[in-house]
């Protein structure tokens, strides 16, 4: 089955699953039909689907993530010892595990297409991701906690693991309670990565964007956070800083220079 043959396959078995989709004409056109079968990823509810699905699914994911480009960390150059500095998509990454900056429901973002790294993290692992933060949910019965982390497997990224942490949210003025918060984002995806074997792990910029955090003061604390955290520890996990603005590029070529 080629890859759009593949796509097309997804989108009629996710369609047909909602009874309001039936009859919806698949667009001809290959940028139409990959925008309609994210949003259909996005917009789907955690639930069992077959395992034919999952297989082309994957198969997919995996060929879309090659066209892509993957970026090795071994290809990266360290800007200091075991911290990296590196600008682009994080879901395109290969490393032991990616950090995603989710919302306290933990199963992703339902807005078809749209462009936070929660659902973009979501899309290129597959519908298993999101199943499998649901289940941690129910598990836990309560929304996550600002600060804390959860760790799932990457499933279709280049990644092995995703580490989930809800940052602090900035209505206002930037209290000492945000900067405690987001410090503890970092250290707990660093204590959970610990836990379970991480040797590599890359940070996207937490809080900062639609939390409204401010920028440089979020790199100041996650650069603090991380070096304290290897200097007290000395265990040697690697850490890449990922950035997708020049902005944030320019604030942590500095804190790191």
């Amino acid at each position: 089955m080629e890859l759009a043959e593949k796509r097309e396959y997804l989108i009629k078995t996710l369609l047909a699953e909602q009874p309001k989709y039936r009859g919806m004409e698949i667009p001809e056109e290959a940028g139409e039909q990959k925008r309609l079968l994210r949003s259909l990823f996005n917009v789907r509810m955690p639930g069992k689907i077959s395992e034919d699905f999952l297989k082309i699914q994957d198969e997919y994911l995996q060929e879309v993530a090659l066209e892509k480009g993957i970026t090795d960390l071994k290809d990266l150059q360290s800007i200091e010892e075991g911290i990296y500095l590196w600008q682009g998509d994080i879901t395109t990454l290969r490393c032991d595990a990616i950090v995603n900056a989710a919302n306290s429901g933990m199963t992703g973002c339902y807005q078809p297409c749209h462009n936070c790294i929660d659902n973009c993290i979501h899309t290129y692992a597959g519908i298993r991701l999101r199943n499998a933060c649901a289940d941690i949910m129910e598990k836990q019965g309560y929304e996550e906690p600002t600060g804390q982390a959860k760790i799932t497997p990457g499933f279709n990224l280049p990644c092995k693991y995703v580490l989930h942490t809800v940052g602090p949210i900035v209505s206002g003025t930037l209290t000492t309670e945000h900067e405690e918060l987001l410090a503890s984002c970092y250290r707990s995806c660093l204590e959970l990565a610990d836990k379970n074997g991480v040797k590599s792990i890359a940070f996207c910029c937490i809080s900062t964007g639609v939390f409204m955090f401010p920028n440089e003061r979020a790199a100041q604390i996650a650069v603090q956070t991380v070096r304290e955290y290897r200097n007290e520890l000395g265990n040697g996990m690697e850490v890449i800083f990922n950035v997708w603005k020049d902005i944030d590029y320019e604030i942590y070529r500095e804190l790191l220079r």
